[in-house]
């Protein structure tokens, strides 16, 4: 791997969020409705999601061919690269079908399996975060660190919730039990958006059980290379059982105590 990969793959990534972004921001229908369920009935997909996923896998078919590609709304291509691209159009669908604010195109690449670039596309921020693996994490093109270690009971600590309703009903749980032991707990409905507000010292603490490799792949590289610490349970690499970023002081004792809650299971 060479920096001059690293830096290819950065400017195709930013530049198909940038594209995918404007798509979303411009182009969204004052009638935007349901098109599709996933998992459950409020686990959606919006005509948006669809021709945001189309843009940009038609963008990097034409950049980089010979890559692989994992997208949320289906895009699923091999490659021979030993690249692999994986994308979120919009992660945070629901917010964005409601016309909130917190919603992101994420774009990461894998070189052989190992997340080396991530961009994370805000619109209705105005704010691009990316990061490359080694060189830091930036927000519209400057340097980004996590915020110093706050006591435990002073840590702002995001979460989300999954579609499921047993899914549901045990993060509820988990929420009860923590949420008197810390300042607050942040719900800003993308993934994405909350491990780039840990980079930006916006959240001291992120977690959540359920994500998918679209969801935090990007975020979770730009986390770390801002200073945060990831993973899911101790031991374990972030993933769909369990995903954390914290400031380095909070993730060992967060992590322990969400083991304690079951948080890595319904």
């Amino acid at each position: 791997m060479t920096d001059q990969l690293k830096q290819e793959l950065l400017a195709v990534a930013l530049e198909a969020a940038r594209r995918t972004g404007a798509l979303l921001r411009d182009g969204r229908p004052a009638d935007l409705g349901v098109a599709a369920t996933k998992t459950s009935p409020i686990d959606v997909v919006t005509e948006m999601d669809v021709a945001a996923e189309k843009l940009i896998t038609d963008f990097l078919a034409e950049r980089r061919p010979d890559d692989g590609v994992l997208g949320e709304e289906g895009a699923n291509t091999a490659g021979s690269s030993g690249v692999r691209w994986v994308i979120d159009p919009i992660d945070g669908t629901v917010n964005y079908l409601y016309g909130l604010p917190s919603w992101a195109v994420s774009i990461a690449a894998e070189l052989d399996g190992e997340t080396i670039v991530g961009v994370v596309e805000a619109p209705m921020r105005a704010e691009t975060y990316h990061a490359v693996a080694g060189g830091g994490a930036f927000r519209n093109g400057e340097r980004t660190r996590v915020r110093p270690t706050p006591p435990f009971e002073q840590a702002l600590v995001g979460t989300g919730f999954g579609y499921l309703t047993e899914r549901r009903a045990a993060q509820a749980e988990v929420l009860r039990a923590l949420l008197p032991r810390v300042r607050d707990i942040r719900r800003g409905g993308s993934a994405a958006i909350d491990l780039c507000d840990v980079a930006c010292g916006r959240l001291d603490a992120y977690y959540e059980r359920g994500l998918n490799p679209w969801d935090l792949a990007a975020g979770e590289l730009i986390a770390r290379e801002a200073g945060a610490l990831t993973g899911g349970r101790p031991g374990a690499p972030a993933d769909g059982n369990l995903t954390l970023a914290a400031v380095p002081g909070l993730f060992e004792p967060l992590q322990r105590r969400l083991e304690e809650l079951g948080a890595w299971h319904d």
